[in-house]
């Protein structure tokens, strides 16, 4: 299923459809806050640097290709607070609205882990998930992470876990 996904570096209009994605609460902290600015926001999306990629493709009832999620690997996807001392590349994942809970989480996941192989070639991979988020932990362990360490954010206290699995790991 891995391969029915295309990833490709964002560009401006996939960014702007994403900058736009409203989640219920209590998933709404992933929203794009009321005082954060949308051009300045689709500027870092886009910003080559980042490495933030689109991916596109067909999951559950869909005919066509679509705009079905986006990833950041690297600094982007770490949260002030957490200890990233250890070698492991960060993975940041956010998949459209409509499609969450669905079950189609673990197929996301292991399309992004495929593709993190094939270009950045890591030792291990970790991912920082809200504590809330209890359903992203599941979707995540269930290929193979497991939780190391537990923070709260630095400028509002909000708790986090990182979870680290290594490069041949059993799973997705």
């Amino acid at each position: 299923m891995t391969n029915a996904f295309v990833f490709t570096s964002m560009d401006e209009t996939s960014a702007r459809a994403i900058t736009g994605w409203r989640y219920q609460p209590p998933y709404d902290i992933y929203n794009l806050q009321p005082d954060e600015d949308v051009k300045e926001a689709i500027a870092y999306l886009v910003d080559p640097q980042i490495a933030f990629y689109t991916i596109r493709g067909r999951v559950g009832d869909l005919e066509q290709e679509e705009l079905l999620a986006y990833c950041s690997f690297g600094q982007d996807a770490q949260v002030a607070g957490g200890d990233y001392g250890q070698e492991a590349l960060d993975i940041g994942l956010g998949v459209r609205p409509d499609l969450t809970g669905q079950g189609h989480g673990l197929t996301f996941v292991a399309a992004v882990l495929d593709f993190a192989r094939r270009h950045f070639n890591p030792i291990a991979f970790r991912v920082t998930i809200a504590a809330f988020n209890e359903r992203a932990q599941r979707v995540w362990q269930k290929a193979g992470f497991r939780p190391t360490q537990t923070f709260r954010r630095e400028y509002d206290g909000r708790p986090f876990v990182i979870l680290i699995r290594g490069r041949r790991s059993v799973g997705a």
